[in-house]
């Protein structure tokens, strides 16, 4: 018998509210499926199951709250038998004709803006809640009096104390250490500019997609900074999950994973970012995108500010933040010329590594950014 038990959705997270589940009981299910949507205090997530079975049991009803580590249902391995003994109902059984399919986007666009989702007629198939029918229905209807849109204040409020409590338990147990790097960009611009004056507009690359390659590439070198600690220890990645910070409208952030960086060519990572930014938005993120970023990099430069130093995401070890690109004087060959630059940043754990390897980390990520072609 398989346990499936809810998965840690990111550091701030301690719990989380079953919304609906999309497997009953008897279904066969495969490694890698989404077969519940689960609501934490940031956003509505599609939790996949990471071993292949046959659905026993759903333990837990739509719209409990349960701690993370929670048993959510139980599978059969294949070939396994059920035992005798059966419960009488599911949690999928007792109103399966009545339950109403509803996308995670405009589950969070119906709270957003106030839309009683009981009220609507499903366009979708099998009669399913869409985007267009919350934002229709959102459209069509005055103005709501205030009190009916508390939810969304609530629902800030909420996700700001779990950020906070995630991040005073990160500064109050990780020796954070701080270096920083300011970086030309005279390569890497001109070669950015004249890759994309052969793209169509949906197609061209941004600094960041750069940036990102750069730092899950130097990972490589220092290994260190890409890991977990674990019970006491340091558990080095396999490969580099980058976690991309990325802000909420509502407020707050969300810092999902692009899985692979190092292995992915420019074009594949741009449209990844695009991709996952347009999901954090919409709130259809994945429970693999938000469970295993190996570090996180946040990039504040469309903010105007000059440098960002954050704080580590527990259990990551290392976090690399990138502020604006900004011309600066900057002597090249003897000469002093204005060039782009940009500052990166580490904030790293003190138990894993120190200041030298962190500055030959950071010195890295500069070198790879001298030759984009490569990357």
């Amino acid at each position: 018998m398989i346990e499936f038990k809810l998965p840690s959705l990111g550091a701030d997270m301690d719990e989380g509210t079953l919304l609906e589940w999309l497997v009953k009981s008897g279904d066969e299910v495969r490694r890698g499926q989404v077969v519940a949507i689960v609501d934490t205090s940031k956003t509505a997530v599609d939790v996949e199951i990471w071993q292949s079975g046959k659905v026993h049991q759903l333990i837990v009803h739509p719209g409990e709250k349960i701690p993370v580590g929670s048993v959510l249902a139980t599978l059969l391995e294949p070939g396994e038998t059920a035992p005798p003994a059966q419960p009488a109902t599911t949690p999928a059984a007792v109103k399966p004709a009545t339950r109403r399919r509803i996308s995670p986007a405009a589950r969070r666009e119906a709270e957003t803006l106030g839309v009683d989702i009981s009220l609507l007629t499903g366009s979708g198939p099998d009669a399913a809640v869409t985007l267009e029918d919350v934002r229709r229905a959102a459209a069509a209807r005055a103005p709501l009096p205030t009190a009916l849109t508390a939810p969304k204040a609530e629902r800030t409020a909420e996700m700001r104390k779990a950020i906070a409590a995630a991040m005073s338990r990160s500064k109050r147990e990780i020796p954070h250490y701080y270096l920083s790097e300011t970086i030309p960009l005279r390569e890497a611009s001109a070669w950015l500019a004249e890759q994309n004056a052969r793209r169509p507009v949906t197609t061209r690359l941004l600094m960041a997609v750069l940036q990102l390659k750069a730092v899950a590439v130097a990972t490589r070198k220092f290994p260190e900074m890409n890991g977990f600690w674990q019970d006491g220890a340091f558990v080095p990645a396999p490969a580099a999950h980058l976690g991309v910070a990325i802000a909420l409208r509502q407020g707050g952030l969300l810092a999902p994973a692009i899985h692979d960086v190092a292995d992915k060519i420019l074009d594949q990572l741009m449209s990844d970012l695009t991709d996952l930014v347009k999901r954090v938005r919409a709130g259809t993120l994945r429970s693999s995108e938000m469970s295993d970023p190996t570090l996180t990099v946040t990039n504040l430069g469309d903010q105007g500010v000059d440098a960002v130093f954050g704080v580590i995401y527990p259990p990551q070890v290392a976090l690399v933040g990138f502020g604006k690109v900004l011309e600066r004087p900057w002597v090249e060959a003897g000469e002093l010329r204005a060039v782009p630059t940009v500052v990166a940043s580490l904030a790293a754990d003190h138990r894993v590594s120190d200041g030298h390897r962190g500055a030959l980390f950071l010195a890295d990520i500069r070198e790879l950014l001298q030759h984009p072609d490569q990357l």
